[in-house]
């Protein structure tokens, strides 16, 4: 029980720092943690910005809630397929953060090496297919993905985030705003340099 107050209090911290934040306006965006045979993830209709602990869904991976009253996000499958597929991934956030959406809503990838720091912390940000939100078609759209990636775009929808620890997921969700802000900045100035190959290759060989 300690294990989980500690979850379910980190899924809150985070949760209302992406809302005030604005990464999860309104009823937008959902938070997990892998937990025993399953995950802890906010319910249905919550809002990350106010979270408190009935907010928080015990969920097995079959996508079945374990806990009376309480309906899981509609997400829920994508996080499921994410820690299926990543044994090293305890935590997930999805969000729909202004700029990165823009992107995301553009159907534009963040692949481009553009700033050396998400080089090195990403790689690249890839763009998954457009599928209605909630739907398996979606889930293996984004999920492929993260077979090679920690980050990804959804088109038309938003962005997810996978670690091994919340704080970096969340870190590296402050980075992918940032950079999509950066990106669209300088697309006002005349569009960004882009680093060389080679130049991109030693950067991830800093890793």
């Amino acid at each position: 029980m300690f294990y989980r107050n500690k979850l379910t209090n980190l899924i809150i911290k985070y949760g209302r720092l992406c809302g005030e934040k604005n990464y999860t306006p309104g009823y937008s965006g959902n938070i997990s943690a892998r937990y025993r045979e399953g995950m802890l993830i906010t319910t249905s209709g919550s809002s990350n910005g106010y979270l408190d602990k009935k907010d928080i869904v015990y969920t097995n991976f079959d996508g079945k809630s374990l806990e009376t009253g309480k309906k899981p996000s509609s997400e829920k499958f994508l996080h499921i397929g994410i820690y299926n597929l990543r044994p090293d991934i305890n935590f997930i956030l999805h969000v729909h953060s202004p700029y990165l959406s823009s992107f995301a809503s553009s159907g534009r990838d963040l692949m481009e090496p553009i700033m050396a720091e998400n080089v090195f912390y990403f790689g690249g940000i890839p763009l998954a297919e457009y599928a209605l939100p909630s739907s398996m078609k979606l889930v293996d759209n984004t999920v492929k993905f993260f077979d090679k990636y920690d980050a990804v775009l959804m088109a038309n929808h938003g962005f997810v985030v996978a670690s091994k620890t919340i704080d970096d997921a969340y870190m590296k969700l402050e980075l992918a705003e940032s950079y999509a802000q950066v990106v669209l900045n300088t697309e006002i100035l005349g569009g960004a340099k882009i680093l060389n190959q080679e130049d991109a290759k030693a950067i991830l060989e800093l890793r």
